[in-house]
């Protein structure tokens, strides 16, 4: 493969790019770092003569921020990417989606591929992030072949933000169990989400493809109950263990407060609670690894064990 990646010099998608390569393929890591901006279609499409995938990782994440920056990044940067493919001639597009796309605020336990889009979304990332994926599925034809990838919560060595930020707050003992401390998960290691995505575009041939027009799961194989796996993260590097506890309700009723402040009286920064978080941390989100395995042969690589331990040792190197 000629592949093109946008997003290339962050987290995921430079374990992509180590991996395409390392495979033999050629990569093109694309991004502001190196002179390409999503927000400019007619500099993408030069950028991507000569390529025949474009790998789509890009995107504004976080839980708060104003709702035009991500409109412009997940949502227009989208359409221009698929834009650009088009006039480039590239083949085929593998997009990097998020569960939360279809994150309701409830339970979703061994949930498969037909969860349905919500009603409304709890923040704007989740709300352009689902916008994104229709527009990427939707795409899917003769002309361009495309495909959306949904991992979930990734994490690994050089991390930029899940475990730094909660390990930053339990440091500073600004970090509470929320809800019963029951609830499981699926972690995505990083190179487990770069080989879901090398391997979605090798079966990505043409629209009749298994993995044509439709989105998948992807997780480590095994989920984690949340907070003592947390906890395990916290004791190796040497942090007491989070043993206090907040109602969810109370959590979400909080952050809904938080919300309403930050945004009437225009504070800076983030709020130390959103609706989101809150019930991101007190649910269980786990998903079926099968229809990936059907349609792409998506097996993780690395294993939870071994994950985790080159996880902690990377933060314990790198001293965050």
């Amino acid at each position: 493969m000629r592949a093109f990646v946008t997003g290339g010099h962050g987290f995921l998608g430079a374990a992509l790019v180590r991996q395409l390569r390392a495979a033999g393929h050629s990569a093109t890591p694309a991004s502001r770092q190196s002179g390409v901006d999503i927000g400019d279609r007619a500099s993408l499409s030069r950028a991507m003569a000569g390529h025949d995938v474009v790998f789509h990782v890009a995107a504004k994440a976080g839980v708060w921020g104003a709702p035009e920056d991500y409109e412009r990044t997940n949502v227009t940067g989208t359409e221009n990417v698929l834009a650009a493919c088009r006039e480039a001639g590239v083949r085929r597009l593998v997009f990097t989606s998020s569960p939360s796309v279809v994150f309701d605020g409830g339970d979703h336990v061994g949930a498969g591929n037909d969860l349905p889009y919500p009603a409304s979304f709890l923040a704007d990332y989740p709300r352009t992030k689902a916008a994104a994926e229709r527009l990427v599925l939707a795409a899917n034809g003769a002309g361009l072949v495309t495909t959306a990838l949904r991992p979930h919560l990734i994490y690994g060595p050089g991390d930029p933000h899940l475990l730094p930020r909660l390990i930053a707050r339990a440091r500073a003992g600004r970090l509470r169990i929320v809800g019963e401390g029951k609830n499981q998960v699926s972690l995505t290691f990083v190179e487990n989400a770069a080989v879901a995505h090398l391997q979605a575009a090798l079966a990505l041939v043409d629209a009749t493809s298994l993995p044509a027009g439709r989105a998948f799961f992807i997780n480590d194989a095994e989920p984690v109950a949340l907070w003592p796996w947390l906890n395990e993260v916290f004791t190796a590097l040497g942090i007491s263990p989070i043993t206090g506890r907040v109602p969810a309700g109370l959590a979400y009723g909080a952050g809904a407060m938080a919300e309403w402040v930050w945004r009437t009286f225009g504070r800076s920064g983030e709020p130390p609670m959103t609706r989101f978080v809150a019930k991101q941390l007190a649910t269980s989100h786990t998903y079926t690894l099968a229809p990936a395995v059907a349609a792409f042969g998506y097996a993780p690589p690395v294993s939870g064990g071994e994950a985790f331990s080159r996880t902690v040792a990377a933060l314990k190197a790198e001293k965050v």
